[in-house]
This record gives C-alpha cells, sequence and structure tokens, in this order.
C-alpha cells in the first residue's frame, strides 16, 4: 500500500457524531455538523479558525447553495440556512410525540442538477428513504427499505452514484443518467466484513476512486472503481465518520470522528476486535495527500419570499 502522512487534529469541537463535511471552493471554508448536538462548524484555513456557526435543529448533512447560503438536511425536513436568524423551510414536517419526522435526515449530498438528496434514519428500522429534493419544488423517492442512510457521491463522467447503507455495511453503486438523472441497476460496489468498521460518510476522488470513512474501524478506505482497496490512511480515532476534499488544490484531505458511545456499552457496530480503551472521537482532522478531489455540486434552490 502506499505510504501516507500522518492524520493532523484541527479542531477539537467534541462532537457527539461529527458528519457532513463539504469544502465551498468559493470561500474557501470547510463545514461540517455535529448531528446528536444541533451544531454547525466552519473552519477557515487561511486563519486556521474554527467557530460554531448553528445551535438547535439537528444537523445530518448539507450543501453550498448557488443562490446563496447552506441548504441543510435536518431532522424536521430541508431549509435554507444563511445564519441562525435567517432561514427559510423548503420542506418541513415536524415530528408528532413520540415518532420522528419522515424527513429526519442522516447523510446528504447536491446533485449535478442542483438537487439536493437527502437520506432518512430511524434507529433500529430498516424504514429508511432516499429522497431527492427538486429545486423546481418537486420530491422524488428514488431508494426505500434503507438502514442506515450515508455516504453518497457521483463519478467525474456522471455515469455512477454511490450511496451507502451503514446497516447493511455496503455501499451500492448505481447507473446514473445525467440527462434524465434517473437512477438504475443498483449492485454491490464493496462490503465490509464485520472484521473491519461500519462504512460511513464517503467521497469519490478526481480519477473515480471511493474513499469511506469506516465507523468503528479507525481509517479511511480509498477504493479502485472495481471495489478493491486501494489503500488506508489510519486516524488516532476509532469512529471515522466522514471524509471530504478541500483546499486550493483539494488536495487536503478532511475527516469528522465521533464520541458517541464513549464509555458506554457496546452498540453492536463494533468490529471483532475493538479496543474499548481506545479514543472515539469528536475532532475534525486533516491529511495533506498527493490525491485530489474534485469540487462538490451546489443545490440550486430560490429563497421563498
Amino acid at each position: 500500500m502506499p505510504q501516507t502522512p500522518v492524520p493532523e487534529m484541527i479542531a477539537d469541537v467534541k462532537a457527539v457524531v461529527g458528519e457532513g463535511p463539504v469544502w465551498d471552493p468559493a470561500t474557501q471554508r470547510l463545514y461540517w455538523s455535529d448531528i446528536r448536538t444541533g451544531r454547525l462548524f466552519q473552519y477557515t484555513p487561511s486563519r486556521k479558525e474554527h467557530v460554531q456557526i448553528h445551535s438547535g435543529i439537528f444537523v445530518g448533512g448539507l450543501a453550498v447553495n448557488k443562490q446563496g447560503g447552506l441548504t441543510l438536511g435536518t431532522w424536521e425536513g430541508v431549509m435554507l440556512w444563511r445564519s441562525d436568524r435567517d432561514w427559510k423551510w423548503l420542506h418541513h414536517e415536524p415530528p408528532l410525540p413520540g415518532k420522528p419526522s419522515k424527513y429526519q435526515f442522516n447523510d446528504c449530498k447536491a446533485g449535478p442538477d442542483g438537487s439536493f438528496y437527502a437520506g432518512s434514519y430511524y434507529d433500529n428500522s430498516p424504514n429508511g428513504k432516499l429522497f431527492r429534493f427538486r429545486p423546481d419544488g418537486k420530491v422524488d423517492i428514488v431508494a426505500e427499505r434503507i438502514g442506515v442512510s450515508n455516504g453518497m457521491g457521483f463519478t467525474t463522467g456522471l455515469r455512477t452514484f454511490y450511496h451507502t447503507d451503514s446497516a447493511a455495511r455496503t455501499v451500492y453503486r448505481y447507473d446514473y443518467n445525467p440527462r434524465t438523472h434517473v437512477l438504475s441497476n443498483r449492485r454491490v460496489f464493496v462490503t465490509l466484513p464485520k472484521t473491519e468498521g461500519v462504512p460511513d460518510g464517503m467521497t469519490v476522488d478526481a480519477e473515480d476512486h471511493v474513499w469511506a470513512a469506516t465507523w468503528g474501524g479507525g481509517c479511511v478506505i480509498r477504493f479502485d472503481p472495481d471495489g478493491k482497496e486501494e489503500r488506508r490512511i489510519k486516524f488516532p480515532a476509532t469512529q471515522t465518520a466522514s471524509v471530504m476534499f478541500g483546499g486550493r488544490d483539494l488536495s487536503d484531505i478532511y475527516v469528522t470522528t465521533a464520541s458517541f458511545g464513549a464509555g458506554s456499552p457496546p452498540s453492536g457496530l463494533e468490529p471483532k476486535g475493538y479496543d474499548f480503551n481506545a479514543h472515539r472521537g469528536g475532532e475534525l482532522y486533516r491529511v495533506r495527500s498527493n490525491i485530489k478531489g474534485k469540487p462538490e455540486f451546489e443545490t440550486n434552490f430560490s429563497w421563498p419570499r
């Protein structure tokens, strides 16, 4: 395997579940969330500064919005957000007593046409769905019977879409039609054995290799287009949750981690031989690499009047 640099811890936000990192090339900033505490963060490398920019509703995933602000996939629906004083719901279904919203989202991704892909998640339920929220206001269900909807990504030629179901320990590959935006022909790309971690957040680099963070595995694995492991980067936190390229030339690898479960009984997600005394996470890490990512797509939603 190729040699890789040592990860650098750049922000200790003590995230319970650090997720959803998104790089904004226009502002040269990284955004990421802590799903379980309702916090959103911003990191500016030029200043070596990280700040908390949101507190309140839980945010599972996000995207930069072409018409301003961020698009947030929350536990109550999809919103456009500029600040906690300036935001609007696009699709909202608040939870009822004892019942979560059907729009309780775990991870999200902008699509090539400005749509917003958001996967719902419910504890111990296989009834999650992957939604596509279109700029024209329409909503499609593009996949169903998902245990834990997680990382997504498109290849450079826009012919393939990847989507992770962490409950199935599997990253799936779909054919993607860039004209109609229809997904078809779902098949297994890679399934991690129980001796490894659980595949979580992911991204696709400029060479169409898939990078998957492994919850419980303490690493990020790079797979070639045939699903063969090409390299892995180990981290000092066992719960590596998501991964994103950033930096001026998109060769910096940012990885979020999670402290969830620390000091608690086993969750059942830990791989065989898991060190329960090891540090689980909560920090944001960066790795300098010689591999380049590609810019993420932006949503294209108009702000409601």
